[in-house]
């Protein structure tokens, strides 16, 4: 079945990796940093269901996504992702800050290549090839899907898995794949941001460039 909101739902009942479901419960319990409940679950894609553009991400931050329950929100590199599709016309919020905040996307998907909070945000292959199956339905679900853009060279190796190729990872690499255009980019992380390596100027023209090739 490659209905996306039954994907979605599936997805928060998913125990393969146990390592990751015990982080993310973990925190979610007792290494709070956030006076709120967290979601503590697997964190299922979020945005426009006639999606043209995918945006792919490693996982959740555990104080990001695993709070929030949703991609991309409450932590420094969703407020890149967020920022600059608002800055597009893509999103109605300059940020995400919650589940219940109105965020709307439009013509855009967000998803990451494994939807636990990993500790130290570093996975392994077997929970990428776990999660690797839901990424495939995700892609196939969207049916009107052009372009995709990877967010650092771990979700760029999970989509190589699903699409079946194999590609130098750099910035800025485009390549076209089973009728998709596959956009490699740094990763919008306080790591790369704070330090240079990707600067707010060349996000922007990343991602103004993955949205042009969901349009070509």
């Amino acid at each position: 079945m490659n209905d996306i909101s039954f994907l979605e739902n599936r997805l928060i009942n998913c125990d393969l990796c146990k390592r990751l479901r015990s982080f993310s419960e973990y925190v979610a319990r007792f290494d709070k940093r956030y006076d709120e409940q967290y979601w503590g679950k697997p964190v299922p894609g979020f945005g426009d269901k006639n999606a043209v553009l995918l945006i792919l991400g490693l996982a959740p931050a555990a104080h990001g996504g695993n709070r929030t329950g949703r991609p991309f929100t409450g932590d420094e590199s969703g407020k890149w992702v967020i920022k600059g599709l608002y800055e597009l016309g893509l999103s109605n919020l300059e940020e995400g800050k919650n589940r219940n905040d109105g965020l709307v996307l439009k013509h855009v998907y967000l998803t990451n290549a494994v939807s636990c909070a990993p500790p130290e945000n570093k996975v392994n292959m077997k929970e990428i090839k776990n999660c690797s199956t839901n990424l495939k339905f995700t892609i196939e679900a969207l049916s009107n899907l052009r372009s995709i853009l990877t967010l650092g060279q771990v979700a760029f190796r999970a989509l190589e898995i699903v699409l079946n190729f194999r590609e130098q990872f750099r910035h800025l690499n485009v390549i076209k794949v089973c009728g998709k255009y596959v956009i490699s980019s740094y990763h919008p992380s306080p790591l790369n941001t704070r330090t240079g390596k990707l600067s707010w100027t060349e996000w922007m023209d990343t991602l103004r460039y993955a949205w042009e090739l969901a349009n070509a």
